[in-house]
């Protein structure tokens, strides 16, 4: 059964997506079956990962609206190995209707417990902010990837979500927990940096992910061209961080499992 993790910060430019499309790839350079679900109406994951929202006949919207099932939205892409689920600006209007709608924070969950099964992971990007849209992201996970620029107001937003998510376990989904915080577009020689990475490991200790994401010029010419960045230019720096990223992530639920008997 495949375990769903949403990808989510409510600050923007903080390399949320870029952390999605890429964690996605690279896990499935390790064999692993991989959905990617667009939840963020910008579109920007479906657009990496070389989907044209503008010719799309069905999307999360259709998804999230009970209108169409996860299994007839999945795109598959014959050039790299891990399935789509798109989005385009229609999803933006599901914030408003989903207000009226029974169970509304459960229709991601919901929809995808027919294809789960089919999957090792499930990666959820969710839109910046701590809307309708990542409440179903939320009580469909079991685990949060909070993808994190090392600057002055970096704590300050991770609270309010880390309140979010206690909020979602006590609630709606018990088994939710932290997965961990990714360290993004990060600079070694910036002293500031360096000194917010440091306050998150004293705060998060083992959450923080040992692997750190650098600014890479690589990375952020992947997107333009439709691919993820270890589909790109397999050497660079940022592809090298993400594979290191994807096989930590990948120890680390195995000894999640293991300790649980699975």
């Amino acid at each position: 059964m495949g375990n769903v993790f949403a990808v989510t910060n409510q600050k923007g430019g903080v390399g949320k997506t870029t952390t999605t499309v890429n964690l996605a790839a690279s896990l499935a350079e390790n064999a692993k079956k991989i959905l990617l679900i667009d939840l963020d109406p910008q579109g920007n994951a479906t657009t990496g990962c070389g989907v044209d929202k503008a010719t799309l006949e069905k999307s999360s919207y259709d998804v999230m609206m009970g209108e169409a099932s996860a299994a007839e939205v999945i795109v598959k892409r014959d050039d790299f190995s891990f399935d789509v689920i798109p989005t385009n600006a229609d999803l933006t209007a599901a914030e408003i209707e989903l207000l009226d709608e029974e169970q509304r924070e459960h229709r991601l969950r919901l929809a995808l417990e027919p294809i789960r099964a089919d999957y090792d992971y499930i990666l959820i990007d969710c839109p910046p902010s701590l809307s309708m849209l990542t409440l179903n992201a939320l009580v469909a996970s079991k685990g949060v990837i909070i993808p994190i620029q090392c600057e002055y107001y970096a704590l300050e937003g991770l609270s309010s979500l880390l309140k979010t998510v206690g909020r979602v376990k006590q609630r709606a989904n018990p088994t939710l927990e932290v997965t961990g915080l990714v360290r993004t577009m990060f600079d070694a020689r910036n002293n500031l940096a360096n000194q917010v990475s440091r306050q998150l490991i004293n705060h998060f200790d083992k959450k923080v992910f040992h692997s750190i994401i650098p600014r890479n010029v690589r990375l952020a010419e992947a997107p333009s061209h439709g691919i993820p960045v270890v589909n790109y230019d397999r050497s660079s720096r940022g592809s090298i961080a993400y594979m290191a990223l994807a096989s930590e992530f990948m120890r680390r639920e195995k000894v999640k499992a293991s300790s649980l008997g699975r």
